[in-house]
């Protein structure tokens, strides 16, 4: 006897599988000030995070635009629970298909914020 799988729910939200994830898209996501700091501090926590845990100096629609963008492009995950939708970066996925290129960038984004910052 064969099960079916459950029928997505309108609180499941799309990401491109792994294969489908595309080097243009994921340069692309992080080129933003603002989606660069919240991959930095998913990054930084190793976990998920929930969205109202950033505080970006930006409108809550444009900060839900800067989410999108990151889940569609492949580098976080998004998953209700309850009512809170938590953030996860694909690190698996992004180091595997991409080796090295997160980390070249948080660190690249570290030594930039240090440089404006005067340290």
């Amino acid at each position: 006897m064969t099960t079916a799988a459950p029928a997505p729910s309108s609180r499941d939200l799309p990401h491109p599988a792994s294969e489908e994830i595309r080097l243009e898209s994921v340069l692309h996501a992080l080129s933003d000030p603002m989606r660069l700091q919240v991959v930095r501090e998913l990054a930084a926590d190793g976990g998920e995070l929930s969205c109202s845990h950033f505080d970006l100096p930006v409108t809550k629609s444009t900060t839900t635009h800067h989410f999108r963008v990151l889940r569609e492009s492949g580098v976080i995950r998004q998953v209700y629970c309850g009512t809170a939708k938590m953030n996860g970066l694909r690190r698996d996925d992004l180091d595997d298909l991409f080796p090295g290129l997160l980390d070249s960038v948080l660190a690249a984004a570290i030594g930039q914020a240090d440089r404006l910052a005067g340290v």
